[in-house]
């Protein structure tokens, strides 16, 4: 099914082949005009101020996003090794866009795990671009308890570019889409988080099914159906 989900690629190989791929941007070249750096803010239910509730909106979410599960399956898939330590994960996404999926590679370089301004909980990680990838940049996936109001928000702040290597087709694609549909992820993300949170909160599992495998990895979310049209569809590995 995993093999189905990601067509006739080998997703296995494709994602092994990340180890050896670097990121593919310097934090110096970040500024605007020429970047998007973009912060994206989705309130959760609250919490009684002062630490995470064991049960609560903070902790169901933190887990939402250790998985990947806030991710909209429509638009971004991934695959990855549950077993490997977030820190230096290698995960291959599937950017799915009208019936064309490219595939990218991301590595997590940065997890956040701290208390900001005395009282408000963060954690969450981060992951950058790496060679191959249609953008170049790192987005950073937050969930932030306010100790003082008890306020609960999922927090994703991006910086990123079209990367200049693409081919002539792909780059008039993402000028003419690529920004739109960055918009809608991130707003899509929100929207599952959210949902998934207050699900939670009355009591129901989530996610509703089993992470699927292909050989020892996973892919994510694990809402993540397959269609048979699926391996009907034309398939993009972008260059590493």
């Amino acid at each position: 099914m995993g093999d189905r989900l990601f067509g006739r690629l080998d997703a296995v190989r494709a994602w092994q082949g990340l180890a050896d791929a670097s990121v593919n941007y310097s934090a110096d070249e970040v500024r605007r005009p020429a970047w998007n750096i973009d912060v994206h803010h989705t309130p959760l239910p609250a919490e009684p101020p002062g630490p995470p509730t064991p049960g609560g909106p903070w902790t169901h979410a933190c887990r939402l996003v250790r998985d990947y599960e806030f991710s909209p399956p429509e638009i971004v898939r991934a695959l990855y090794d549950p077993a490997a330590p977030l820190l230096g994960r290698d995960m291959l996404l599937e950017a799915r866009f009208h019936g064309l999926r490219f595939y990218c590679g991301v590595r997590v370089t940065e997890v956040v795990d701290e208390t900001r301004d005395g009282t408000d909980r963060v954690w969450g990680w981060a992951y950058e671009t790496l060679d191959g990838h249609l953008e170049r940049g790192k987005v950073t996936y937050e969930v932030v308890k306010n100790g003082r109001t008890g306020a609960v928000e999922f927090l994703v702040t991006c910086h990123s570019q079209g990367a200049p290597t693409l081919d002539p087709l792909v780059s008039l694609g993402w000028r003419l889409f690529g920004r739109r549909t960055q918009l809608r992820f991130y707003r899509r993300c929100g929207e599952r988080m959210r949902r998934f949170v207050e699900t939670a909160l009355r009591g129901h599992p989530v996610p509703l099914r089993p992470a699927r495998r292909v050989g020892g990895l996973v892919y994510a979310p694990s809402d993540a159906g397959t269609h048979r049209l699926d391996t009907l569809a034309v398939h993009r590995l972008s260059p590493g």
